[in-house]
């Protein structure tokens, strides 16, 4: 067993303790909101988890968000219809993506 009397034992164990619960803070923080991406679908996307274009969608009924991934937006909803069906609506970093960005988005033009 551990003799955990004496702090110069204890310090190793809270160290370890600290990196543990230091290397989940930004999967929390990502979780809560962090997404780079957001998309809602016109119907909802087979899967509740996939992967398109090298990132993660998360999707609740017809609304997906993943973390940012290293193509441009038009390129990632244009992967993303491909995969989960029609996008109504494409949001990156904050930014929808125009009509005429979307229709392209979905193959129209």
């Amino acid at each position: 067993m551990f003799d955990l009397s004496s702090p110069a034992r204890i310090l190793p164990l809270f160290g370890a303790a600290c990196i543990a619960l230091g290397a989940l803070a930004p999967a929390a923080a990502s979780a809560a909101g962090g997404a780079y991406y957001r998309a809602e679908l016109a119907s909802p996307a087979a899967k509740d988890r996939f992967v398109s274009r090298g990132v993660v969608w998360t999707c609740t009924g017809t609304s997906c968000v993943a973390a940012r991934g290293t193509s441009r937006p038009a390129i990632m909803c244009s992967t993303l219809a491909k995969d989960a069906g029609e996008v109504k609506a494409f949001v990156a970093d904050g930014k929808p993506l125009e009509a005429d960005a979307l229709a392209r988005c979905n193959g129209a033009g």
